[in-house]
Order: structure tokens, then C-alpha cells, then sequence
């Protein structure tokens, strides 16, 4: 290992994990989980905070003469897990869609993420060893945050064209964030549209079904576009064709459906009327039957990786015991090998676990259908969240070093963990006589609601302990600053829940004051999975077809894989995706993917390839964190003036001037933005 990150902090002095660092960590977790928190229950899709937060972490430690990259590494620790950590709406606002909650009760939710969350520390622990020192894992995020600090950090051997970079870099995302904010305020006043789409029946040649095209103009999914990347984004694409180009066509068909009835098969377009508008005949038939292909896609993808990593977890776990008894023996570890001690560690587990406990017995104690039976359910929960939790902290991790943080399978994971932990409940159900009425269900999803926060915490862990090993950062103190970031993101979320709730609200939930309901399209999926597993009326049949699917996906991305020597895959779990995301979410993040691949190829042969890389994340970034932060101001808007368009500057009705002005401008500021960032990075 070079010793270019120790001599670039300068004089040695190892300054790490202090106070002003975990105070302004803190401080962007709150930001980053709140734009994470609006883009997740907006479109289903979360961003890796890591190399934004560096950055502006270099930009203030830098008033400080003797910060060091160590402790922005801690800073920017503290704040991505805060942003990470908001991937647990991908559960939680599934407990209002199935009526048991009409809001998010601040100290329940707050629970449920630190206790989930700390587990997920604890668990990726031992994993530490396996997964990012011997694993050979590329770790895509977690080694670009490493060079961001690497090259911004101050210290002797910076160079003035790194100082620049620094600058320049933190400009580029307060712009990237100022234009899409800008923009989503102008589709707020309705000067622009927000989407784009059309849904046509197809002529009788083709079958006669009904599908449709869109996109979303929205900045922020344009920049996370450009951060999964041209593979997964054609991969989501493949998704998107197989739903709307395949299956949609050939459920609505009308010889389909017909031959469907005749054969006992159920089919939701047997129910719509024959005169029935495209829109909703094609709208109907993928959010209640393809997006369920789409979750057997999923969880064969998740299974499959599970697979593959059991001989690394089992060596992660005999490392790190095997390392605890060279401590205890009085061998000293290496600073870069010392984690937290095992048996804090595991201290720290039973810690959670019991207040996991109390929370899981508490909730059934204060339900009559539950209450009888709470032992049972408590030590079933507990047993659940400590297998099903490890195994997917496991998965998360490994995902995460391959493909990195933003496209790791917690989706999956969590459509796995309901499935599973709703089929316990009905071998409860059938032990203690209970009926299957919304407790539960619900007592179901707030399990997987623990358990899925282990899997998101887990997720984002090990890429920032990738970016503590390549800056030669101490583990624990890592680890530490990880236990930090999950309490500061854990606060936050029920607020900006309760926000988003009052003032859209959530589809099958409450109406909002604006009566847009968020689409949050995990916890739509994983409620109805809930629901129709407990309630014996789940279509496994669909599941089944999206499960063989998958296999086939599994297939052709290993042969593709093979012939090309790797260069060219098909994730399954992008595939799923693009099967579940409504169409005009998933067109813009392919639009964004391949803006974000033109981008890197146009500057991949100039002198500054490198910088124009990291400042195009950066911009994705600033892109993102805008308009999410944005729109939920505009709920807090919405919430204290009881105005449903507190923003409106034109009134309704004029939907094509604002579509195609809109299209205009989007296009227009794209080209602006990237010719932008390429002019900025030309002159550092």
C-alpha cells in the first residue's frame, strides 16, 4: 500500500474521528437522507452520498489548518450511512398503505432504524476482512471516494491543481442542485410538465393489447442515470422492453385474455371495460400483474447471489474470530487491521436485539389478535432478524463491492425478507389459531422493516470501509463514525416521512393535501405481497413466471459475461427494476445513463479524463440533492399553507404547451450543464 494518503495530510499528524468531523457528518446526513428519503419514495431508487460529501467536507475542514484526510473520510462516513440509511422507506410506508398506521410514529420508526441499523454495523464487521481486503471487489464508489479525498485533502503533497479541483468541484454541485431545483420549481408553477407519455391499443395485427411510452422530466433521475452507469442502465432498459413491449401487449390482448378465461386463469383485464382508455387497460395490467413478475426477477436474483457468497461469508466470519484471539493472545494488530473488538461487537448485537425484543413485544402486547402469542412472535422475530439479517448484511456487502452501493440488490432484498417472513407468519397463524386480520400482516412488515435496515446499513458499510483501507483509515474508528451516521439518518426519517405523508401521501394510503400520492413503489410491492401471502391470495403463478424469467436472465448474463470476458453483463437485478419501475422513471434513468456514458467517452482521451470523470458525479449529484431537497420544502409548503399547489403560476389545462416547452428546456439545459462541467474540468 502506498503511503501517498499519510504524507498527503501532512506532517503525520493523525487527526480522524473528532468532533467537528461527526458534527458536520451530521449535518449532511440530515441533507443527503432527506434528498434520498424524497428520491426513494419518488422513484424507487436511492444515491451513494459518499464523493458529494467529501467534497464538501474538503471545502470546510479546509478552514481548519490542521484537518487531514482521515478525518474527511469520517465526515463523509458519518453523512453517506445518513443518506443510506434512508432506504428503509422502502419498507416502512408500507405499514400506512395496509392501514395500520396513519402516520409514522417518530420514537417506533426511530427504533426500527437504529436498532436494524447498528445490527447492520455489526454484522458487515466481521465481513470486513472477507469482502474488502481478500475479495478482490472492485468497490466502484468506495474507491472513487478514495480518490476524490485522496487528491482534495490538504496535506504537503497537494498539488495546486488539486486545490482548484476542490473549488471547482463544490461549485459544480451547488449549480448541478440550483438548475434542478430551478426546474422542478418551474413544473411546480406548471410553466413546465413533469412527464412526458403516451399509451396506445395496438392494432389487431399485433394482437390488440394496449402499451405505453414515457419519460419523467426530472434532473435528479437524470443524475442518477449517470451514476448506475451505462450497463445497468441497459439493463433496466431490457426490463423496461420485456414489460411494456412484451408483457403488457400480451395481457391486455384480447385472444389472450379470452383464451385466459377459458382456461380458470385470473386475469385483471377480463375486469376493465372493453371501451376502456389505453392508459388505464395497460396502467392496470402492469401495476397489478407484471410488476409482480418483475418481484419473482428479484428474488431469484437475490437467492442466486446468496448462493455465491456463502464460502465468503463463512471466511469473513473465521477471519475476524480468528483475529479477535490473536488480540486476546496479546498479538498487536496492525492499525489498518484493528476492527471493533468482537466481543463489543457482539456486546453490541445483543444490545439491539433486545431492544428489538421489546419493540416486537410491545407492538404485539398492544394488539388483541397478537397479544396471546407474544412470546412466540418475539423469539420467532428475534430468530429471523439474526439469520435472515446476517445473511442479507452478507449479500448487501458483496453486491455493493461489485457493482456498487446505488445498484446492490436491497430491493430484492427486502421482497425476499417479506415473502419469507409472511410465510412464518402463517406457519403462527396455524400454531396459535390466529386470524389473518392487518396486525398480522403488519407485525410481518415490522420485521422485515428491522431486517431490511440491517441489509441498507450493511450496503453503504463496507464501501466506506473500502474508502478507509485504499486512505489507510483506522477500521474502528470507521466503525464508530458508522454507529453515528445511522443515529443522525435514524432521527430524521419520521420527520420527513410524516412531511411527504401530510402533504401527497402515499398510494393505498391516506390522502395527502395534494392528493399526488407518492408512488414509493418497494413498499406498494411489498404491502401487496404482504397482504396477499397472509391472505392466501397472492398470484404465485406471476411470481413464478418472473422467477423462471429470472433464471433465464441468470443464464444469458453468464454466457454474455463469458464470451465477452466480462465486459459486456445483463444483471437480473436491473432487469427486475425495469420490470417494476413505472415506464417513465425507468426511460429517464436510461436517458441518463447513456447522457452520463457520452459524457465520460467525450472526455476520455483528453488530459483531463480523470477530473472530468469525478466532476460529472459531482454534478449527478448536485442534480439529485436540488431537486429532492427541493420538493420536500415544497411539502413543508404544502403542510403549513394547506395549499395543494402552493408554487402555481399558470392555471390547469395547459398540459401540451407545457410539455413540449418543457422537453425543450430539459434538453437544453442537459447539453448546457455537461458542456459546462467539460469547460470547468478543461481549466483545473
Amino acid at each position: 500500500m502506498s503511503d501517498t494518503p499519510a504524507s498527503a495530510a501532512g506532517a503525520g499528524k493523525r487527526i480522524e474521528l473528532t468532533l467537528r468531523a461527526l458534527g458536520l457528518g451530521c449535518l449532511l446526513a440530515v441533507i443527503f437522507t432527506a434528498a434520498n428519503t424524497y428520491l426513494g419514495l419518488k422513484v424507487g431508487l436511492t444515491f451513494a452520498s459518499a464523493i458529494p460529501a467529501a467534497v464538501i467536507s474538503m471545502a470546510v475542514l479546509r478552514l481548519f489548518r490542521d484537518s487531514t484526510i482521515w478525518e474527511n473520510m469520517t465526515v463523509q462516513t458519518v453523512a453517506s450511512v445518513g443518506g443510506a440509511m434512508s432506504a428503509i422507506i422502502f419498507v416502512l410506508p408500507a405499514l400506512v398503505m395496509v392501514g395500520f398506521w396513519q402516520g409514522f410514529p417518530f420514537w417506533e420508526s426511530v427504533m426500527i432504524c437504529t436498532f436494524g441499523g447498528v445490527l447492520g454495523v455489526t454484522f458487515s464487521i466481521p465481513l470486513r476482512r472477507a469482502l474488502v481486503v481478500q475479495a478482490g471487489l472492485p468497490y466502484p464508489e468506495g474507491v472513487a471516494a478514495a480518490e476524490v479525498l485522496t487528491v482534495g485533502s490538504r496535506g504537503a503533497q497537494q498539488s495546486e491543481s488539486a486545490v482548484r479541483e476542490n473549488a471547482a468541484g463544490l461549485w459544480v454541485v451547488i449549480t448541478g442542485a440550483l438548475v434542478s431545483a430551478g426546474y422542478a420549481l418551474l413544473v411546480a408553477g406548471r410553466v413546465f410538465a413533469a412527464e412526458a407519455a403516451r399509451f396506445v391499443k395496438l392494432p389487431a395485427a399485433l394482437g390488440g393489447g394496449a402499451t405505453g411510452i414515457g419519460f419523467s422530466m426530472q434532473f435528479a433521475l437524470l443524475g442518477a442515470g449517470h451514476l448506475i452507469g451505462l450497463a445497468v442502465g441497459l439493463a433496466q432498459l431490457f426490463g423496461l422492453i420485456l414489460a411494456w413491449c412484451v408483457a403488457v401487449p400480451i395481457l391486455t390482448s384480447p385472444d389472450a385474455v379470452a383464451w385466459m378465461t377459458a382456461n380458470g386463469i385470473p386475469t385483471i383485464a377480463a375486469t376493465i371495460p372493453a371501451g376502456a382508455p389505453a392508459e388505464e387497460l395497460a396502467g392496470t395490467v402492469w401495476g397489478q400483474e407484471v410488476r409482480l413478475m418483475g418481484a419473482g426477477v428479484i428474488g431469484v436474483a437475490a437467492i442466486w447471489t446468496l448462493i455465491k457468497l456463502a464460502g465468503p461469508l463463512i471466511g469473513g466470519l473465521a477471519s475476524a474470530l480468528a483475529a479477535n484471539r490473536r488480540r486476546a493472545g496479546g498479538e498487536a494488530l496492525e492499525r489498518v487491521e484493528q476492527d471493533i473488538p468482537i466481543n463489543l461487537v457482539a456486546g453490541l448485537s445483543v444490545a439491539c436485539l433486545v431492544g428489538i425484543g421489546g419493540l416486537l413485544a410491545w407492538f404485539a402486547q398492544g394488539n388483541p389478535t397478537l397479544a396471546g402469542s407474544t412470546a412466540m412472535l418475539v423469539a420467532g422475530g428475534l430468530i429471523y432478524v439474526v439469520f435472515i439479517g446476517f445473511a442479507v448484511a452478507a449479500i448487501c456487502g458483496y453486491m455493493a463491492g461489485l457493482i456498487g452501493s446505488s445498484n446492490s440488490p436491497v430491493s430484492g432484498v427486502g421482497i425476499l425478507a417479506i415473502v419469507i417472513a409472511s410465510l412464518l407468519m402463517l406457519g403462527v397463524l396455524a400454531l396459535a389459531g390466529l386470524p389473518a386480520d392487518p396486525s398480522v400482516i403488519a407485525f410481518a412488515l415490522l420485521v422485515t422493516a428491522v431486517v431490511f435496515a440491517v441489509a441498507v446499513i450493511a450496503n453503504d458499510n463496507l464501501q466506506d470501509l473500502k474508502t478507509a483501507q485504499l486512505v489507510q483509515a483506522t477500521p474502528w474508528r470507521q466503525q464508530t463514525a458508522l454507529i453515528v451516521g445511522v443515529g443522525a439518518g435514524a432521527v430524521v426519517i419520521p420527520l420527513v416521512l410524516n412531511l411527504l405523508n401530510r402533504a401527497f401521501g402515499f398510494a393505498g394510503g391516506p390522502a395527502g393535501i395534494a392528493d399526488e400520492p407518492l408512488a414509493a413503489p418497494q413498499a406498494t410491492l411489498i404491502s401487496a405481497l404482504a397482504r396477499g401471502v397472509i391472505g392466501g391470495d397472492l398470484r404465485w403463478d406471476l411470481i413464478g413466471v418472473g422467477a423462471a424469467i429470472g433464471v433465464v436472465i441468470i443464464v444469458l448474463d453468464a454466457v454474455l459475461s463469458g464470451a465477452t470476458k466480462g465486459r459486456m453483463k445483463l444483471p437480473p437485478l436491473a432487469v427486475g427494476i425495469g420490470f417494476y419501475l413505472p415506464a417513465a422513471v425507468t426511460t429517464m434513468l436510461v436517458i441518463g445513463a447513456v447522457c452520463g456514458w457520452l459524457y465520460n467517452r467525450a472526455i476520455r482521451t483528453t488530459r483531463f479524463a480523470d477530473v472530468g470523470r469525478r466532476m460529472g458525479v459531482l454534478l449527478a449529484s448536485g442534480l439529485i440533492v436540488g431537486e429532492s431537497l427541493f420538493l420536500v420544502m415544497t411539502a413543508g409548503v404544502i403542510v403549513s399553507t394547506d395549499n395543494e399547489a402552493p408554487f402555481a403560476m399558470l392555471p390547469e389545462g395547459s398540459a401540451w404547451p407545457a410539455m413540449l416547452t418543457g422537453i425543450a428546456a430539459f434538453v437544453a439545459l442537459t447539453v448546457a450543464l455537461y458542456a459546462w462541467v467539460r469547460g470547468r474540468a478543461a481549466k483545473v
